[in-house]
């Protein structure tokens, strides 16, 4: 079976081709990846129409190169997977609309992919991938999320963001520091030339004794401390940025180690863009080798949106049978939709 997967739910426009043979794990067999940053750079942050523009340009191209790069052609494929929600609702039609008028070209059904359990199951994708059942940290955009998973569609939501999340605090401290668009990869590599005990910064909930998050104390108490610093912030900017990684990593840390003994398991899954950050995988890394806990990643291309995470998904959700693809070709998007209503 040849599962092909379209990701359109941002800013990135993403094509990917799996091929699933019975019960093994699916294997990606070409993907392609389409960052409009450049593009968005110049407005500070995303803008919607122009975002759904671009994935216009962009998604029958990629289509075309993916297969060519597979081998394959568009009568190969078996069933075409998009992103149907969460996101941007434009973005999204884009790619709904396009896998839908592909499926009724060529008579394949297609199916509907939740976003945030693309990112879920990534890390099936890498060298290393991991066992069911297992905790996972989903640190997605506006998401982070912990979670215990017993298998595909088998979620049980341990703590959630009740303001804004992890990848949020990175972007928007980032922009408090004037570092630009996109905030959060800017604000990590800047951290690396700065003190991490510099200033003493807020670990929201930290001890809360559940295991929900909120960082928006934190970029409050980021502004507050560039405000202070005044003309002195673009010396101490790297101090700034050091101090503001180490407060949003030692809560991520601290609430994955929580849940992992809460629950018992022995394994940890780390997904979505945040799990690229450097800080957070060598801490990680180092408590749980400590602990005797297996921690899994996704490969470092595949952390932020893309076409594999979609088609893997959508692969594994028809291998599970949990899922039927349609050929019902009306379809619509869910811009909100909660991860553990699947």
């Amino acid at each position: 079976m040849l599962v092909l997967g379209i990701e359109s739910s941002c800013d990135e426009t993403g094509i990917a081709l799996v091929r699933a043979d019975g019960a093994a794990l699916p294997m990606l067999l070409a993907h392609a990846l389409h960052s409009q940053i450049e593009m968005h750079q110049a407005y500070g942050g995303v803008v919607p129409e122009l975002a759904s523009r671009d994935h216009i340009r962009r998604v029958l191209p990629l289509t075309r190169q993916v297969l060519e790069e597979a081998a394959h052609t568009l009568q190969d494929v078996d069933v075409v997977a998009y992103t149907r929600g969460p996101g941007l609702a434009g973005a999204l039609l884009v790619g709904a609309g396009v896998a839908c008028a592909l499926g009724a070209a060529l008579g394949k059904p297609v199916l509907g992919v939740h976003h945030l359990e693309g990112h879920l199951l990534s890390p099936f994708l890498s060298a290393d991938p991991p066992e069911f059942p297992f905790v996972a940290l989903l640190v997605s955009g506006g998401h982070s999320q912990l979670m215990r998973v017993d298998g595909v569609g088998r979620y049980e939501m341990l703590g959630e963001t009740i303001d804004d999340a992890a990848g949020e605090a990175f972007d928007k401290s980032a922009k408090l520091m004037g570092l630009g668009y996109p905030g959060g990869p800017a604000l990590s590599r800047l951290a690396e030339q700065g003190d991490p005990a510099a200033f003493k910064l807020p670990r929201p909930l930290l001890h809360s004794g559940n295991l929900d998050f909120s960082f928006a104390g934190l970029k409050t108490a980021v502004m507050t401390q560039a405000k202070k610093l005044g003309d002195d912030l673009e010396a101490r900017k790297a101090d700034l940025a050091a101090s503001t990684q180490a407060a949003i990593v030692e809560v991520l840390l601290k609430k994955s180690m929580t849940a992992l003994q809460r629950t018992g398991l022995r394994r940890l899954v780390v997904a979505g863009g945040v799990g690229a950050n450097k800080s957070l995988r060598s801490q990680l890394n180092a408590v749980c080798a400590k602990a005797g806990i297996r921690v899994h990643y996704p490969e470092l291309h595949l952390c932020t949106d893309n076409g594999a995470m979609i088609a893997m998904a959508g692969a594994m959700r028809l291998q599970s049978g949990l899922q039927e693809p349609t050929r019902a070709y009306a379809f619509d998007v869910k811009p909100r939709w909660p991860l553990d209503s699947l």
